[in-house]
């Protein structure tokens, strides 16, 4: 899921010479090292663009901060009235700078090894607008949600109109494949998910492949548990990301047929490493081998994980030593 990070001494090496967290993100050179840095240490079989979704409020106008121990930090929107400060319509122009971290990825990666772009789906980067940053709750978004319909269902539009060129400029760029993370998806009530949910991400899908065809797509609706099979079904994903809560078992038997699936060791095996996450590792591989499968965390990795765990566990996938 998170490649690069604070879990690795070269990307904390980086991060301590750059003013803040988006001047990283908007530095190609930068970025793409980061990018690629794992993928020098580990092989996978794809590399995750390094960026965050919030770059996406930042390009729209919204004020966007990141402060160390803190998170992120947004200066709320949270009526109509507030939506006319933001603007959809030069978002790519703002977002230059990672289309040409694309490029430069792509420059670098081996022939064999792919590039997932991403990024984040309206529901959840409307949380962070909202909210101001974290929540636990969502007590704002989900208040204007159903207090003013047309007012937050204008901030979705926007969000898709954005969301859907960045992405079509990561694909123009080079990208092979793109992720839409819908991290808060859990917190939408049942009543509204196909509004806040379901209905934004097929449009952003829609919206790339009308440009874009042949544009594969991995949505990860995270907590949303069995809910997940309504959602590949409806959203026109390829594949599924599924979180360490989902058996594997049952992924196997109600989304591969269908759907190529994406996960889903826990962040917490990985970081104890040894033969419980690898026993981890196999049960997994064991459930989901037979069919399209692609194996990941469900979730990303935690600063706190020592890189040989991670570098152990790769071995072992590609051992084929169960």
């Amino acid at each position: 899921m998170r490649q690069a990070g604070r879990y690795l001494p070269e990307y904390r090496e980086i991060r301590q010479n750059v003013s803040s967290f988006l001047d990283l993100c908007y530095t190609p050179d930068l970025a793409a090292e980061v990018t690629v840095q794992p993928v020098r240490r580990f092989h996978p079989d794809a590399a995750i663009l390094f960026s965050d979704i919030l770059v996406v409020p930042d390009a729209l106008g919204q004020s966007v901060k990141f402060s160390e121990g803190v998170g992120p930090q947004l200066e709320p929107v949270r009526s109509v009235d507030d939506l006319a400060s933001l603007s959809a319509e030069n978002t790519n122009i703002h977002l230059a700078p990672v289309f040409e971290t694309v490029r430069q990825v792509k420059a670098q990666l081996p022939e064999d090894v792919a590039l997932i772009g991403f990024a984040g789906a309206p529901w959840t980067v409307s949380t962070y607008m909202i909210e101001g940053g974290t929540s636990r709750d969502f007590a704002q978004t989900k208040a204007w949600a159903r207090r003013d319909p047309e007012g937050f269902d204008r901030l979705l539009a926007l969000l898709i109109a954005a969301t859907s060129d960045y992405l079509i400029g990561q694909i123009e760029a080079g990208a092979d494949a793109l992720q839409l993370f819908d991290t808060w998806a859990s917190a939408v009530p049942s009543d509204q998910f196909d509004r806040c949910v379901i209905a934004p991400t097929k449009a952003i899908i829609d919206n790339v492949r009308a440009a874009k065809p042949d544009t594969k797509f991995i949505g990860f609706p995270r907590g949303i548990g069995p809910a997940v099979a309504h959602y590949a079904a409806n959203t026109g994903v390829n594949g599924v990301g599924i979180d360490s809560a989902l058996a594997p078992v049952y992924a196997a038997k109600t989304l591969q047929p269908a759907y190529a699936v994406q996960g889903n060791l826990d962040p917490m095996a990985l970081l104890v490493g040894g033969e419980p996450m690898l026993k981890s590792a196999a049960a997994i591989i064991e459930a989901l081998s037979g069919g399209p499968f692609i194996f990941n965390l469900g979730h990303g990795v935690v600063p706190q994980t020592p890189p040989e765990h991670v570098e152990a566990l790769a071995d072992f996938i590609r051992s084929g030593d169960r």
